[in-house]
């Protein structure tokens, strides 16, 4: 199984036996083990109870568990009759006061989530009070039950065949966390009812949001011809793309049926017994599980990617800093990066140079370990050529590994030249036919590529070719709370400011990317003599149609890299090379999240800026609604040229 979630169980009703109920978790089917029990935390009657003197408490005992199985196996489940927002002041109070005693409970007792009941189309006392729970309980997370669509009703004579105008779950979801300032205690338990999101934007939109928990009812599955739980194709195809967010699964509703009579043959209705439970959504949770099980194992790449999904990792700096050999290793094993360019570098020897001509010379600026050195002399054995290879980097460590493969390893002995030199101060011996580099970063150019090789053309010979031609940086609107609150966390300013390498997990990409900074080696005023030097100085404004509206939390970075002709690489999901892991796309966030209603246009500026000392964005949003500009004259976050 790819998928190692926590299941639970909600029931209809309260346990008899709570201690019963949880002890029986791991038996309640053959398949997993259930480890959540979703229980009230006060009894059904302190609606009618809680403003009485009475003798009688408000729910069990906390003695009837121990603190750990409290806090590992329970999450607490507030009253629903709770009208936190109700016009009727007296009904608003008496909701208010049992709201925080429950909460209150529930801190009391350790638990490590309490579920809370839809909120209401106009919820901003709901909002109040849940920030102030989030505010005095840190422990603790708080998942609100959303379902995933609205309910529609269809024309019984009397509503003209429309839909009904409840209010959309997502925007009711949106408003209640932006009144509580995005906290990130809180999370959707989102409920996979019948009906499910008109269409795969929508469905989309939720995987950018925090979910905690995916409610699935009873009610929502259908039985097959020997009467067991299903779920339809599509909804089994939402909840595969759910799972992808890990959230807890816990199933909900009443048992499957076996009824206890009375003497008299009349059903009883008291509270369902443990062992029933076990029956009846213990089946429904076996099922759940054998779609989990249907679930391709993951890849290599997958296996490698998954510890890095929303992690926010700061851009390499290689100009500035030497890279470690772990670092330099982990890149070595991209399986598509370096066959691409060996593929660019065979291309151009066939295309450029005949077997019978001058040996060419091919410069590799960047050696590092010598991946690219490889890919270049396996390159011109495919289209049998011989070859002369300089193998240049400034980190001495890499040059000491270099050395040891020219000492040790035949073909490099015969034709690789190791060099220690920053490219641009290099004097090279004589000039190139190809010089190959691969200095790209998570936004094509935020390694310096267009700096670097910049100076390192003039080793081009007239002929000479560069290996990457061209790149191109691509940008998108991107929704993602998870990302946005793990920049707060970091409760500066300046990271507000700063780009992040991330791979990209729970989050939701709003409009198709566009072009933003475009470069190519060499450039056309290189190809002059004398040599002009290029501006890389760049700004752009882009406008993005969303058609399914969102929170707006930043940009998403990628970049298409032509490496020769049609040879490419790249990491824009339009032309994305499937496989290749070297570079992870870069998170640009907003110092403030935006509304962004369907049909809305988002319009943002992008600059590129270099000084003779460093190289830095900036990015503002201009509609929606205006923001200030991020990371003016590189304030919080530059690339060192020196």
């Amino acid at each position: 199984m790819q998928v190692n979630p926590d299941f639970g169980i909600e029931l209809a009703a309260p346990p008899r036996d709570l201690a019963a109920a949880v002890q029986s978790l791991p038996t309640r089917c053959s398949a997993i083990s259930p480890s959540l029990l979703v229980a009230p935390l006060a009894h059904p009657r302190f609606r009618r109870d809680h403003k009485r003197t009475r003798d009688e408490p408000m729910t069990r005992s906390d003695r009837v568990l121990g603190s750990m199985h409290w806090g590992k196996h329970v999450v607490g489940k507030l009253s629903p009759w709770l009208q936190l927002d109700s016009p009727h002041e007296a009904i608003r109070r008496r909701s208010e006061e049992a709201f925080k005693s429950e909460i209150a409970w529930a801190a009391h007792l350790g638990l490590q989530a309490v579920l809370l009941p839809p909120p209401p189309p106009s919820n901003s006392n709901y909002a109040r009070l849940l920030q102030w729970a989030c505010l005095s309980t840190q422990h603790m997370r708080f998942f609100v039950r959303v379902p995933i669509a609205s309910a529609r009703e269809t024309d019984d004579g009397e509503g003209g065949g429309s839909e009904n105008s409840a209010a959309d779950p997502w925007r009711c979801w949106d408003e209640l966390r932006t009144l509580c300032e995005q906290h990130s205690s809180l999370a959707v338990a989102l409920e996979l009812g019948l009906e499910l999101p008109d269409t795969k934007a929508e469905l989309d939109r939720w995987c950018g949001e925090p979910i905690g928990m995916l409610l699935l009812p009873a009610s929502s599955f259908v039985s097959n011809k020997k009467g067991y739980p299903t779920l339809s194709r599509r909804h089994q195809a939402t909840f595969a793309q759910l799972m992808r967010l890990r959230p807890k699964i816990v199933v909900s509703g009443r048992e499957d049926g076996k009824r206890r009579e009375r003497a008299d043959g009349s059903a009883m209705s008291d509270a369902p017994s443990a062992e029933a439970a076990r029956e009846g959504l213990g089946a429904h949770l076996q099922y759940l599980a054998f779609l989990l099980s249907r679930t391709p194992a993951l890849s290599e790449q997958a296996r490698m990617e998954t510890p890095y999904y929303d992690y926010l990792q700061a851009p390499l700096q290689p100009l500035a800093d030497d890279l470690e050999s772990s670092t330099y290793e982990t890149f070595e094993q991209d399986p598509v990066k370096y066959k691409q360019y060996q593929e660019a570098v065979r291309q151009a020897l066939v295309d450029r140079h005949p077997d019978e001509g001058p040996t060419p010379v091919v410069m590799v600026l960047g050696a590092g370990r010598g991946p690219l050195v490889d890919a270049s002399l396996n390159a011109a054995a495919e289209a049998g050529r011989t070859i002369r290879v300089f193998a240049l980097d400034k980190n001495a460590n890499a040059v000491v590994t270099l050395r040891n493969r020219r000492l040790n390893e035949p073909e490099w002995t015969a034709h690789v030249t190791v060099v220690t030199s920053d490219m641009r101060a290099w004097k090279a011996p004589e000039l190139a036919d190809i010089i190959v580099s691969e200095l790209l970063g998570s936004w094509g150019d935020n390694e310096l590529s267009p700096e670097c090789l910049d100076g390192a053309v003039r080793y081009l010979k007239p002929t000479g070719i560069s290996i990457p031609s061209s790149y191109v940086s691509t940008v998108a609107p991107l929704s993602s709370s998870k990302l946005w609150n793990e920049v707060r966390g970091l409760r500066e300013l300046k990271h507000f400011e700063t780009p992040y390498v991330v791979k990209v997990h729970n989050a939701y990409q709003m409009a198709p990317s566009q072009k933003v900074f475009y470069f190519e080696h060499p450039t056309a005023e290189q190809l002059e003599t004398p040599p002009a030097e290029p501006d890389n100085n760049r700004a752009l404004t882009l406008s993005f149609e969303v058609p399914t509206g969102g929170r707006l939390h930043g940009f998403v970075g990628y970049f298409h890299c032509t490496l020769y002709k049609d040879v490419a690489i790249s990491t824009d999901p339009a032309t994305e090379s499937i496989g290749m892991f070297s570079w992870f796309p870069l998170y640009m966030p907003l110092r403030q999240p935006v509304h962004v209603p369907d049909g809305a246009t988002v319009s943002a500026q992008f600059w590129r800026h270099v000084s003779p000392q460093k190289v830095w964005y900036e990015w503002a949003l201009l509609q929606p609604e205006a923001s200030p500009i991020h990371n003016p004259s590189g304030r919080s976050y530059h690339i060192g040229l020196l």
